[in-house]
């Protein structure tokens, strides 16, 4: 096997979602570095895979770039592997593949499951356009404002969300978004698999009539509406003013001109505040 990084994708939950080209390369590599090495452990015992372990997680993963480079460079091939799906998707990995390219060593990614794409094809929102955006931010100003950046975006958004933070980040959601079409999945490939399906006040109504809310969870919502035809020669201003003149309130008067314009709401407002001065 030649001298390498290999990135390889392990299962999501349940452990036969892998691949026979991943569990060739963990049975044949010199060093298996994962993310937790009682968790990488179950799924190599399963598969009768005895390889040294070391971890590799988000606090020594800058220490641990350093020496797995230097592994490979003595002719040795590595496997980097996370908990769960392909690392460097919001697990450890990205440091290591950094390291790899600036000391010219091979990176080599093994592709596999992936609770991003899982959940896309599965939630019923339009697939031909997706945006991956991560965690929400824990805090909400900061999770409001993240959400507030994505307002005009016409692609499906998707997110991963801790159980615990759910709640709050489907009310922010449904406050800067609006109430609109949204999927939760949760606990992907596993025995309480489960998708949420309706608007984000039907999800929010749901999950919180439940005495708690548990497992791993991709949370998506609808991308942006087409924007309405506008007249391009009439501010956006003038288009909040006539709404207002017909009866909307100022705030719902911003959001209806954010959405026929195709801008967030916050850029709205700055756009009718620069454009009163």
């Amino acid at each position: 096997m030649r001298a390498a990084v290999y990135l390889v994708a392990t299962p999501i939950g349940n452990l036969e979602d892998i691949t026979l080209r991943a569990i060739r390369t963990l049975r044949e590599c010199d060093l298996i570095a994962c993310e937790d090495t009682r968790h990488t452990r179950k799924l190599l015992n399963r598969y009768e895979i005895q390889k040294p372990l070391i971890s590799c997680h988000e606090h020594n993963e800058h220490e641990r770039a350093n020496q797995i480079i230097e592994r490979v460079q003595s002719g040795q091939a590595v496997a980097i592997v996370s908990d769960a799906g392909l690392p460097g998707i919001s697990d450890p990995g990205y440091r290591v593949v950094q390291a790899a390219i600036a000391a010219g060593v091979r990176v080599i990614p093994i592709p596999g499951p992936s609770a991003v794409d899982t959940a896309v094809v599965a939630s019923g929102l339009p697939t031909d356009s997706f945006l991956y955006a991560g965690f929400l931010p824990a805090k909400s100003g900061q999770r409001i404002k993240a959400l507030d950046a994505l307002a005009a975006e016409k692609a499906t958004l998707v997110f991963y969300e801790a159980p615990h933070r759910l709640l709050r980040a489907l009310a922010d959601a449904q406050s800067v978004l609006g109430n609109r079409q949204a999927v939760v999945a949760r606990e992907l490939t596993k025995t309480h698999e489960e998708f949420l399906r309706g608007t984000l006040a039907e999800i929010h109504a749901d999950l919180a009539a439940r005495e708690s809310v548990r497992g791993e969870i991709v949370l998506l919502i609808a991308g942006t509406d087409d924007a309405p035809a506008v007249d391009p020669e009439v501010p956006l201003s003038a288009r909040v003013e006539q709404l207002v003149a017909e009866g909307a309130s100022p705030m719902d008067a911003v959001k209806t001109a954010a959405k026929e314009y195709g801008v967030s709401k916050r850029k709205a407002y700055n756009l009718v505040e620069q454009e009163k001065s």
